[in-house]
């Protein structure tokens, strides 16, 4: 019999920060337009989740526990993530990562943050995308109004949020994503990276967390519905029993989706995934093995 077990081999922490800085590299350096197209999937596919979550989140509420309705939407919103991290796309939380290879001066400054804006502009234009098909193809008025009627709900709870709750919430949500993504690339297959992602991403869900990625998708369709739903979805019976109008969600306006909630998510995601978890572990991991190497070649020179 074959002994596999001697084949196998177990990432360490420290070759996990080496496996994200250098895939955080490639990331930033890739041409231009490849990088724009793979931030425009980043964006989608993220949307993608949002539109799973919102459909388990339909009807629920008194009797059903508030708890497992949460956690229910957690676990469908992770397959966003896992298309992303699978099909090798850019998303904006994750690329706050590259302030490793920044710090190992492998990425100019110049470059760093050209990344970082593609990855912004295309993930609000894939997000926006998807948000425009999913208002074409009627779904807001799917289950009596229902699907449409949790997205208003969320979108006012967003832009609703103070600054200060918005941007903690948003470092608490990106820790969390960037350590999912961090888990991943110990994986050896896809069933590996799908599992390592589940967890955080539907704590950060499950806990009410900020993902600017994910708000440019649900805002946007959130105004979209508000401004553009047809008179048959404010008829539908979800909105009725609730007894709700457009009225009740002026709150929903361009100004309050960029400078109440997604400006101060967008600070709050840098903060939690370049400091929380990239800076940190390239302290940890990253630059303790540069010294060692240096000390290394210093000695090798000496002795000559």
């Amino acid at each position: 019999m074959t002994d596999f077990s001697s084949k196998i081999v177990i990432p360490t922490p420290a070759a996990m920060a080496q496996a994200t800085e250098d895939g955080m590299l490639a990331k930033a350096t890739k041409p231009w337009f490849e990088m724009f197209l793979l931030s425009l999937t980043g964006g989608a596919y993220i949307a993608l989740g949002f539109i799973f979550f919102v459909t388990s989140q339909q009807g629920l509420g008194a009797p059903f526990p508030v708890g497992p309705a949460k956690v229910l939407g957690g676990v469908v919103f992770s397959v966003g993530l896992m298309l992303v991290v699978i099909s090798g796309s850019d998303l904006f939380t994750g690329t706050t990562m590259t302030v490793m290879p920044l710090l190992s001066k492998r990425l100019d400054v110049g470059r760093f943050l050209g990344h970082w804006g593609v990855a912004i502009v295309g993930n609000f234009i894939g997000s926006v995308l998807v948000a425009l098909l999913v208002l074409w193809a009627g779904t807001p008025s799917s289950n009596k109004s229902a699907w449409g009627l949790v997205v208003l709900n969320t979108t006012l709870a967003k832009v609703s949020l103070t600054w200060g709750h918005a941007f903690f919430l948003a470092v608490l949500a990106n820790f969390a994503v960037c350590l999912a993504v961090w888990m991943a690339n110990s994986g050896r297959s896809t069933a590996d990276k799908i599992l390592a992602i589940v967890g955080p991403i539907a704590l950060f869900v499950a806990s009410g967390f900020e993902h600017s990625v994910a708000n440019m998708f649900m805002l946007p369709m959130g105004w979209l519905i508000k401004n553009f739903a047809p008179d048959t979805f404010w008829a539908g019976e979800a909105i009725t029993k609730a007894g709700k109008t457009a009225a009740d969600f002026d709150a929903i306006t361009p100004g309050a989706i960029f400078f109440d909630n997604l400006i101060p998510v967008i600070l709050g995601n840098i903060v939690g995934g370049a400091v929380f978890v990239g800076i940190y572990f390239w302290a940890c991991y990253i630059r303790p093995a540069q010294r060692a190497k240096a000390l290394e070649a210093a000695g090798a020179h000496a002795a000559k």
